[in-house]
Parts: structure tokens; C-alpha cells; sequence
């Protein structure tokens, strides 16, 4: 029988990590040590690129069923407008952010694991793991006290920010923690003029105050309030700081969430050690300006369960494991960077530079390329691998995405049980020829490319592998040949 998957923790990056191997047949066991999931909101934002990714993991429908659709942030001093984004500019199918309490992108998440055979073992911990160069051995114990020895073929550390995993590789967590404390509110209100499908962030002379909705008459409430105390703070007290700091004639009632809490700003260096991996709040801790924490976390998992399955499966070159961290880590460490600007940009304190921050946001927001920029950022469809192992090829003067980016996805976007590269080139004999060679790695289907006279080699998770002048499958076939394994293909076909 196979060795399974060992994958720690049952968050949102742990259950997407779980249901995506178990989508490819690879055998997954995932553990927490919790009694059951977050009742919390916590994480609300599902940014377009994750949307994206959750259509070709089969689940979508039910999070848009079940979300709540935001389409544009408004940035805001008192009764006055200083500029409004709109997500309808994001070039993508899901040109929107989905509001989703994280309690109910977990049971989603864990609805959809269920579906495909894999449920969550809770109340289960992991005391200990030996990398044996084979496989993991996991030592676990269960909420009765008994241990278990798991005999695994990799383990996955998804076990957030305090990860257990990452300490026990001995991992520097290395960055910072903002010294300004922050207090966090779920709410009910009344007298809020702002459109209820609108994000709302207030700046005043104390601070800023973050308004976003989560369904109809409900809030998320986020303001700076410098030093927090180690009490959650009243309702009183957040009605008092939405009197001072916002629109001025809203009234606070029915609190779902109260708390206050820290910004860190952390990462690992790699996310690779031997046979074990992480992948979001185990391997970097961001910011939640801009709500990307949550959405990098859940593409980690997208970029290594398409590998690890091929590798599993005997299909690719176990070498093939080696992008991950060198894709998603320069991932983290920018969206990091962009997080933490935009955080320091609603801290300032200093009077003058409060005026310039109004004054250019203003003239800048009124820009159409601005603002498409900065939603195209937010919604993470910009994220590339400019320096991926696996690109290969780079045609000139092809109507296209280049090595590395994003393909830009057909609606409907396809289901498929198995991790495949697909070819976007001419119906010829060259082209069959090619997928008769290579068919573990390639789907049997060609589409049609965006440019007749290009190829375009796309990986699984939507981003190009290679690209090519049609004729020339000399750079397709390279691209292949790096990924393969030795026995997965034969030259003689």
C-alpha cells in the first residue's frame, strides 16, 4: 500500500493542500490538533487569482454561492472621497473579491475534501517526524492519548504562524513585528451611507479605519489604535473611534468578534527541507493590508500538489519538487514588501506627509492605468515566475503570456483529475506526435493558441511553461524532457 501525504493542519492552505492531492489520486492523510474548525471570520478576502484556482479544483460554485461580492475599494477622509477603485478592471473571469468568513472557506473547503474521499483526523497532533531520505516517520497522538507511528511519503507543515514543523527544522522565521497594535471588530450598522458592495478605508489625523462588508448589514471594523491593551476592546470603544474617524451617523450594534491584534512580518528562507515542506503561515506571516495573507497561503498549496502528485505518481523527475520554494518564495518576500508599504502608508503619523498622502492618492486614483495596476497587484493575477527552473523558450512578437505568467483562463475552466500540462498549438502531426510521446505528462486535448503562429506549453496551474514559433517543438519538447521521469517516457514512440 502507498505511503501517504502527511499534511498538518486543517486552515484553509491545509485543506486546499489535502483536497487538491486527493483530486489527483495522490493518498493524503491531514491532522489538526483543534477539536474542530474556526468559528472565527478571521480571513475574509478571496482574491480573483484564487478564485481562478479553486474553479479548476472543482469547488467554486460553492464559494460564490456563499460569499458575499465586493466590487471596488473607496478610499475616504470623513464625508469626502478622495478616489475609488473598481474591481471590474481586473482582467479575469472573477473580475470581483469574494467576502467569505474563514469558518465557512474551511467547512467549504472540507465539504469539498469529503467529496473526493478525504476527511480531517482533529483532535490529532504531531509530537515528532525523523526525515529518513524514504519517507517521513510522523509520530501523532490523538485526543484518546494513544500515539501513532505514520509511515509518510512527504509531510506538509500547514500548521500557521506558531507552525511546529518549521521549529522543528530549526527554521529562522526572520522579519519583523510593527510595534502599533491594531483592534478588529465584527459588527452590525446602521446610518453607513457607503454602497454595501464597497470596501471602505477612512483616513483621519489619529489613524485609519477600515470598513469592509461581509453581508448585507454586517462590518469588518480594523483601525490603528497604537499600543493594545490586554483586554478585547468594547463595543463602546469601537463606536467611539467610528464617531471620530469615520463618516460621522453610524451606530454599532450585535458584535460577532471583538479582539485586538499584532502585525508580524516574517519568512523563511526556503520552503524545503528533505522530504518536508510549508506552506502558509508556516513559511511567511504578512500584513492583512490587502487581505493576500490567506490567497498566497492557498497558491502555495496550488503550486506543490501538481508536483508532488507527478513526482508521487512516477510521472515526473523528482527534481521537479525543486521550483516550489524557488517559485513561491520571491512570491512571499514581494507580496511582503507591498503589504508592508501599504501598511506603513496608513500609519502615517506626520501631518505634512498625511496632506501629500490624500493629495497624491487623489491625482493618482484618477488615472484609469493606476488603478488597474493596483487591482491587477491586489488580486494577485499578476503573480509570475519570471525565474522558474521550468520555463523554457521565450518566442518574440507572439500575441501572448511569456514563460512563466499566468495563461489567461477560458470560461468554463476544465475539472481534471489528474496534474497535465496542456498544449495550446495547431491540430498537425507534429503536435499529436509530441502527446503521444509525452502521455503521462500531457492531456490528450490541443486548444486552440491565442497567436496561430505561436505554441504555448501551460502546467497545470495555469502558468506557461514554454513557448515556441509554431514549427519549432524543439522548445516544447525541452521543457518536457526537464520535467519527465526517466521511466514515464519512451523515446521510441
Amino acid at each position: 500500500m502507498p505511503k501517504p501525504v502527511l499534511v498538518v493542519g486543517a486552515g484553509p492552505v491545509g485543506l486546499t493542500m489535502a483536497a487538491e492531492l486527493a483530486r489527483y489520486h495522490v493518498p493524503v492523510r491531514i491532522i489538526d490538533r483543534a477539536q474542530g474548525r474556526t468559528d472565527k471570520s478571521r480571513a475574509l478576502a478571496v482574491w480573483p487569482r484564487t478564485l481562478e484556482l479553486l474553479a479548476a479544483s472543482g469547488c467554486l460554485d460553492a464559494f460564490l454561492a456563499t460569499g458575499f461580492r465586493a466590487d471596488a475599494i473607496g478610499i475616504h477622509t470623513g464625508n469626502r472621497r478622495i478616489g475609488r477603485i473598481a474591481f471590474d478592471q481586473i482582467a479575469s473571469p472573477f473580475n470581483l473579491l469574494l467576502v467569505i468568513p474563514q469558518s465557512e472557506t474551511e467547512r467549504l473547503l472540507e465539504t469539498h475534501l469529503a467529496s473526493l474521499g478525504g476527511n480531517v483526523e482533529r483532535n490529532t497532533e504531531l509530537t515528532a517526524f525523523t526525515d529518513t531520505a524514504q519517507g517521513v516517520t510522523c509520530r501523532v497522538r490523538h485526543a484518546s492519548g494513544e500515539t501513532e507511528e505514520i509511515d509518510a511519503s512527504w509531510l506538509i507543515g500547514c500548521d500557521g504562524a506558531h507552525s511546529f514543523v518549521r521549529r522543528t527544522l530549526g527554521m529562522a522565521f526572520e522579519g519583523d513585528t510593527l510595534a502599533t497594535g491594531f483592534l478588529i471588530a465584527d459588527v452590525h450598522l446602521t446610518g453607513f451611507a457607503i454602497p454595501p458592495n464597497e470596501l471602505a478605508i477612512f483616513w483621519h489625523p489619529d489613524g485609519a479605519l477600515m470598513v469592509f462588508p461581509i453581508s448585507p448589514g454586517r462590518y469588518r471594523i480594523i483601525a490603528d489604535i497604537g499600543t493594545a491593551s490586554g483586554q478585547p476592546p468594547t463595543l463602546g470603544q469601537v463606536q467611539s473611534l467610528m464617531d471620530r474617524r469615520g463618516p460621522g451617523g453610524v451606530t454599532l450594534s450585535d458584535p460577532a468578534w471583538l479582539s485586538h491584534f499584532g502585525v508580524n512580518e516574517r519568512t523563511v528562507r526556503d520552503y524545503r527541507a528533505g522530504r518536508v515542506f510549508l506552506a502558509g503561515d508556516a513559511a511567511h506571516i504578512h500584513s492583512p493590508a490587502g487581505g493576500q495573507g490567506m490567497n498566497t497561503g492557498m497558491q502555495d498549496a496550488f503550486n506543490l500538489a501538481w508536483k508532488l502528485a507527478l513526482v508521487e505518481q512516477g510521472k515526473a523527475n523528482p527534481a521537479l519538487l525543486d521550483s516550489y520554494s524557488r517559485e513561491r518564495s520571491p512570491v512571499a518576500r514581494h507580496i511582503l514588501a507591498e503589504s508592508s508599504r501599504l501598511t506603513r502608508l496608513v500609519l502615517l503619523r506626520n501631518p505634512l506627509a498625511q496632506r501629500l498622502r490624500g493629495f497624491l492618492a487623489h491625482r493618482m486614483l484618477g488615472f484609469p492605468e493606476v488603478q488597474r495596476a493596483i487591482v491587477n497587484r491586489l488580486s494577485e493575477i499578476a503573480i509570475a515566475y519570471p525565474d522558474s527552473p521550468l520555463n523554457a523558450g521565450s518566442a518574440q512578437g507572439l500575441r501572448g503570456p511569456s514563460p512563466g505568467q499566468r495563461f489567461m483562463p477560458d470560461l468554463p475552466i476544465a475539472v481534471r483529475d489528474a496534474a497535465r500540462f496542456t498544449l495550446w498549438a495547431r491540430d498537425d502531426a507534429e503536435a499529436r506526435t509530441l502527446i503521444d510521446r509525452y502521455p503521462s505528462l500531457l492531456d490528450p486535448h490541443l486548444r486552440a493558441p491565442p497567436d496561430g503562429k505561436g505554441i504555448w506549453l501551460v502546467r497545470p496551474d495555469g502558468y506557461v511553461a514554454a513557448t515556441s514559433r509554431a514549427g519549432k517543438w524543439s522548445p516544447i519538447e525541452a521543457a518536457l524532457s526537464k520535467i519527465v521521469a526517466p521511466t514515464a517516457h519512451d523515446p521510441k514512440t
